[in-house]
């Protein structure tokens, strides 16, 4: 089953704990997925979408498994 809610800047920054600033500042920089959808001027992406990318990122092992990464 794929999920196809709806994310904005707001709900990625939530699920990645991060601030909506950051996330745009991600996009800016060419480091996330292209919207999926843009309405009105604002863009949103598929949860799903939002998920494969979070998955895909450097560390995402380390943040999963509660382990701090090492800098």
């Amino acid at each position: 089953m794929t999920d196809k809610r709806l994310w904005s800047y707001k709900d990625i920054a939530a699920h990645i704990r991060v601030q909506p600033d950051t996330v745009r500042s991600y996009r800016k920089h060419g480091l996330m997925p292209p919207p999926d959808v843009v309405e009105s001027g604002k863009s949103y992406w598929y949860a799903d979408t939002i998920r494969t990318w979070v998955a895909s990122r450097p560390g995402y092992r380390y943040r999963r498994s509660g382990r701090q990464e090492q800098g």
